[in-house]
């Protein structure tokens, strides 16, 4: 509900801070006092169109604030969630700023918003009903809304949300798997080319880097065996050997083994040293021996890298192990092709099921909306019908829709207000006061059902007078004693029924004409109904009947 309301520099407004209280709050004034001007300045928090010419003084800026309890509303905390607003479960401020130069600055507990952000929180709290503004009722959305929670669907809606929710995931899982398979499939003919060719090649992993060590061998294989040549020679074969001049060594060494105390071990040491040097030599001769390879050994070795260069530049990669790993990846696409048919299937199947489930949740919440349409239908024209609309037919028409996120459903109110009318769509039938009663008695049935905002009533009773607009009077009080109500009226009947009575009026400073606006205590209520009900001229029989109609004892009169 909304705690206290703060207006400045608004219009005639200079400077406005009331409170308001639960329950019905009756705001009355004369005719040009600046009611409209308060209800402008609430509707700037509702996201309304801010035009500088309403400023009062253009070197300050306008601000309307107001302050809201918000225990219950548990769409608020997601909404502030989404935005970035500091959340408080007790308590929401509203700011709007326009300067004079026509910007226009939003607030949510002092966090800036966007007017959008702000609309979205202000509809969770403020629900604004005027002759003008109840375009409301004709909104499908909102007329299934009131019909499920009198139903009391709200269980059965989370459960079909789940299903729903569910379903369209099936359905966007089959669609994503069909899309990609025709793709794929596509491109399947080129995809097994790509494997044959890969196929066809025998990559092995170490290969290129042996035929690329093999093909340095072969292109300087005139340096190395002449190379070869030389060491062999040097070390057996050649008229000068070290092989000979070791055994040489050795020899004489033995022989001076009687001379030379260590002359035996050295001769052995010299012919380990012909042993090794023997071993080198037959290893060389051995590579010298392999390097007589065929001649065209390497032109095949150059055309097999050739073509593994050639691969690895066609498919974009750098080594033959990228390689492999394509080809063993597009070996596992290919074979996805097998058990695409199969998966496709295994996905519409599961789409359906998950289809059915939500579409007999849907069936079980259409059999209570329709059930629920004929008791409302009965219970609004019982409500509407003493409100001056004596031909009032209702019709809640529940017709098969194809499956959404709200049902299998079409509602639709319809009405008719004139004998011999067929009943039609609300806003092709009715008048703006029609529509304002049907809207007082809707809001009257679901007071206790929905978790509504503060209802502002802008003379939606203008048009009716007496036994009914005492009607209109009592169905607000009934309203509010679910929810805060605030009613802008010219009857006394209507204002008589508030527990919070306000003024609007103008009074006139040094500089110029101000709207004010004042709560009343109990004896200025009675002068101020009595002024409603005679005009300026308050006589003690005036005063009397406002009395009655407050319920006031006589000499409670001026308390």
């Amino acid at each position: 509900m909304i705690e206290s309301l703060h207006i400045s520099n608004y219009a005639l407004i200079d400077r406005v801070d009331i409170r308001l209280h639960p329950g019905l709050n009756i705001i009355t004034g004369e005719t040009g006092a600046g009611k409209s001007i308060m209800l402008g300045a609430l509707s700037l928090l509702l996201g309304g169109r801010a035009d500088t010419k309403a400023m009062r003084d253009p070197a300050v800026k306008s601000v309307v604030e107001a302050s809201f309890t918000v225990d219950g509303y548990g769409n608020l905390e997601a909404i502030c969630r989404e935005n970035d607003i500091d959340w408080d479960p007790e308590r929401m401020i509203l700011r709007r700023e326009i300067t004079s130069a026509g910007r226009s600055r939003a607030f949510v507990n002092d966090t800036p918003v966007t007017l959008a952000a702000l609309q979205s929180v202000a509809l969770q709290l403020v629900d604004i009903h005027s002759q003008h503004q109840n375009l409301l009722l004709a909104s499908p959305p909102y007329q299934l809304r009131v019909l499920d929670s009198l139903a009391g669907n709200e269980e059965r809606l989370a459960r079909f949300a789940d299903a729903y929710s569910h379903y369209r995931q099936a359905v966007r899982n089959f669609q994503q798997a069909r899309k990609a398979v025709a793709q794929t499939r596509d491109e399947e003919e080129y995809l097994r080319y790509q494997f044959q060719q890969l196929t066809d090649a025998k990559l092995q992993d170490d290969e290129q880097e042996e035929l690329e060590r093999e093909r340095e061998l072969l292109v300087n294989m005139a340096d190395i065996k002449a190379s070869l040549s030389v060491v062999v020679n040097a070390l057996s074969e050649g008229e000068t050997n070290v092989d000979s001049l070791l055994k040489d060594a050795a020899d004489n060494a033995a022989d001076l083994s009687d001379l030379l105390e260590d002359a035996d071990s050295l001769a052995e040491r010299l012919r380990a040293i012909r042993v090794e040097a023997r071993d080198i030599a037959e290893t060389f001769c051995e590579y010298d021996r392999q390097l007589n390879s065929e001649p065209m050994r390497l032109e095949e070795v150059e055309e097999r890298l050739n073509e593994l260069y050639d691969l690895q530049r066609r498919h974009k990669v750098g080594s033959v192990k990228e390689l492999i790993a394509l080809r063993d990846s597009l070996e596992g696409r290919l074979r996805s092709f097998d058990n695409s048919d199969t998966d496709l299937r295994d996905l519409e199947l599961t789409a359906k099921r998950a289809k059915k489930v939500a579409l007999d949740m849907a069936h079980e919440i259409s059999a209570v909306r329709r059930e629920e349409a004929e008791r409302f239908a009965a219970m609004l024209r019982e409500r509407a019908v003493p409100l001056g609309m004596k031909n009032l037919k209702v019709e809640i028409q529940v017709r098969d829709a194809e499956l959404s996120s709200t049902g299998v459903d079409h509602v639709e109110f319809l009405f008719a207000f004139n004998k011999n009318q067929e009943p039609l769509p609300v806003g092709n039938t009715a008048s703006g006061g029609e529509i304002s009663r049907l809207m007082l008695s809707i809001k009257s049935i679901v007071a206790d059902k929905m978790q509504l905002p503060s209802l502002v009533f802008d003379e939606v009773d203008t048009g009716v007078s007496g036994d009914v607009a005492n009607r209109m009077g009592e169905m607000m009080r009934q309203i509010a004693a679910n929810i805060q109500v605030i009613a802008i009226t010219h009857l006394p009947q209507v204002a008589a029924k508030g527990k919070a009575h306000y003024k609007v009026y103008k009074e006139d400073t040094e500089q110029a004409t101000v709207t004010r606006i004042a709560e009343l205590a109990p004896a200025e209520r009675v002068r101020e109904l009595a002024v409603m009900l005679s005009g300026s001229d308050v006589d003690a029989a005036a005063l009397a009947n406002a009395r009655s109609l407050l319920g006031f004892p006589a000499e409670n009169l001026f308390e």
